[in-house]
């Protein structure tokens, strides 16, 4: 399937590792010209290089903390400076922050920044120069429903889903959609250091039923298509990517 994303942009956070580097490696596969924001610039680098290697468009590097203050700003204007416009955005970094009951208001709010609060500042700082174009893309990397305790990441991820619903209605008629995809668990670094490899095989083969953790690629060959134009009609929906994992109807 031809996938029609040759010379398109695309900026994607939190692109250094796991799911958002795979996402990065296989848009620049589809010809995709990248902005690829993280913290480490050592990783970042290696990336480029990976991608150069394999023919792509060397992408433009931003290393950002996306927690500080004024990040989504400075990235914004870093990659419209940089690519020339933004049309795909891929919402990736955050992280998983379980509390405590008495967790501090501190704890609190850099949950819900990393993992709400600068994704809506970034997206907004790309909507119009997309409402101009009639064209854009908006994809969100969440989280799962099912929180087993409390933490500040699922809170703030389910923040995303409703922001990116109504946000979808809002400017579905300039031709941009506005998705959301929560990973199972896929194989990644965060998770090669909370889950043990006995846990891994375990949970495997007895609560996912495809039999497998995922893998980057997993995440990131649906991210392709939703960037798409072949999606046009697809928008304000939250699609699960996890083997079947959750048990949730809807």
């Amino acid at each position: 399937m031809e996938l029609m994303l040759q010379g398109k942009t695309a900026l994607v956070t939190g692109a250094s590792i796991g799911i958002g580097r795979g996402i990065a490696l296989a848009l620049a596969r589809e010809g995709v010209r990248l902005a690829l924001v993280a913290r480490r610039e050592n990783l970042l680098a290696e990336l480029a290089g990976e991608i150069g290697a394999a023919g792509g468009t060397q992408p433009l590097l931003i290393p950002e903390d996306l927690v500080a203050e004024g990040a989504a700003a400075r990235i914004a204007k870093a990659a419209i400076d940089g690519l020339g416009a933004v049309e795909i955005l891929i919402n990736n970094a955050g992280g998983s922050r379980p509390f405590k009951v008495d967790a501090t208001e501190e704890q609190w709010n850099e949950a819900m920044t990393l993992n709400f609060t600068r994704q809506r500042q970034l997206t907004h700082a790309l909507l119009k120069p997309m409402m101009a174009r009639q064209w854009g893309r908006i994809i969100n990397i969440t989280g799962k429903s099912e929180p087993e305790g409390i933490n500040g990441a699922f809170c703030a991820k389910a923040a995303i889903h409703a922001w990116a619903k109504g946000l979808s209605r809002e400017v579905g008629k300039f031709g941009i959609t506005v998705n959301s995809i929560p990973p199972g668990r896929i194989h990644s670094e965060q998770i090669r250091r909370n889950y043990a490899p006995e846990y891994r095989k375990w949970q495997a083969e007895n609560e996912i039923p495809v039999g497998r953790y995922g893998e980057p690629e997993d995440v990131a060959n649906l991210v392709c298509f939703l960037s798409s134009p072949l999606a046009g009609y697809i928008t304000g929906t939250v699609i699960p990517v996890d083997g079947g994992l959750r048990r949730y109807q809807f």
